[in-house]
């Protein structure tokens, strides 16, 4: 299964970078007809950057769960005593399980709102867009199960496991 998380992992990375360098183009078209008039003001160009804005910041968002890069505030206190320690990294972890499960729930019905409607300029089915917020919230959720799997056999064994602590991760509240 580890397996498969991984090559899911590296597929959000690899179609992270390519809508990054999709949303040059567009950003590019817009700053060229803005100031040069060496090509004619598209009007899709906006609404195809704001559609790769809105994906890069999800799966930005998946992959930093993932591996612990989400921001992360110190609320709860730091203990040397790792049941304590432990406790709190599964804390955070539910609460994260809560956002991820108010993506998947009213994503949803985002994402069925978004199939019976055209983004008015490009024609695209505003299903493309309105389906990241669901996924964003399953592939959370999934993330979530493998690092608290991950937790429970390092507070068990106290072997780490093979992406605890990537970026340096204290509480798991990536």
């Amino acid at each position: 299964m580890r397996r498969v998380l991984n090559v899911y992992y590296g597929l959000l990375k690899v179609v992270l970078t390519v809508l990054m360098g999709v949303l040059i183009v567009p950003v590019g078209m817009q700053i060229l007809s803005r100031y040069t008039g060496v090509i004619p003001r598209f009007i899709w160009t906006e609404e195809i950057a704001r559609f790769c804005f809105v994906w890069i910041i999800l799966i930005g968002a998946m992959i930093a769960v993932r591996d612990g890069t989400h921001f992360d505030v110190d609320v709860l206190p730091h203990s040397r005593n790792p049941a304590v320690e432990f406790l709190f990294k599964i804390l955070c972890y539910v609460a994260m399980f809560a956002v991820a499960g108010t993506f998947v729930y009213y994503g949803r019905d985002f994402a069925i709102l978004g199939s019976r409607q055209l983004s008015e300029i490009s024609g695209l089915p505003m299903l493309t867009i309105y389906i990241a917020w669901p996924l964003a919230g399953v592939t959370w959720v999934i993330f979530l199960i493998e690092k608290i799997y991950d937790a429970v056999v390092e507070f068990t064994t106290g072997r780490a496991s093979p992406i605890q602590n990537i970026a340096g991760e204290d509480h798991g509240a990536g």
